[in-house]
């Protein structure tokens, strides 16, 4: 059985990762999963903004995703993300204001104005990059 496992991320614009790693945590819809090498095969939709972790050795690095889709295979995992965001690429001033228009959104939408579930989407997303700030 392997001992490591071969990471591939990639969003509509780049590829964000392709390393071989010890571990990971991807954030899907009903919570996070841990894969670690010798994980059954799994296909699973990813959460509209959640942060993934993944360890070689020691060293701990981030990424947020803001949705996707993630495929684990026997030795392999493979992020199809919406959109995904290294800590270090964002912006606190730029992030400060995507959270506060979000909340904005969950404000209007009682009034009738906004769709629940595209405002749910958008503070998911917003607190996601927020957290991905934290772990910069």
């Amino acid at each position: 059985m392997a001992e490591t496992l071969h990471l591939q991320v990639v969003d509509p614009e780049r590829s964000l990762v392709d390393e071989v790693v010890d571990e990971v945590q991807v954030p899907a819809l009903d919570g996070y999963i841990g894969v670690l090498p010798g994980h059954a095969p799994l296909l699973s939709a990813l959460k509209p903004g959640g942060i993934m972790t993944y360890r070689t050795g020691a060293t701990e690095k981030v990424l947020v995703l803001l949705g996707g889709f993630v495929e684990i295979q026997p030795g392999r995992v493979r992020v199809l993300a919406d959109e995904g965001v290294h800590p270090a690429d964002l912006d606190q001033v730029a992030t400060q204001k995507e959270m506060e228009a979000a909340l904005k959104a969950m404000d209007e939408m009682h009034g009738g104005e906004c769709d629940p579930a595209i405002a749910l989407e958008q503070v998911q997303r917003a607190q996601a990059k927020m957290d991905g700030l934290a772990k910069k």
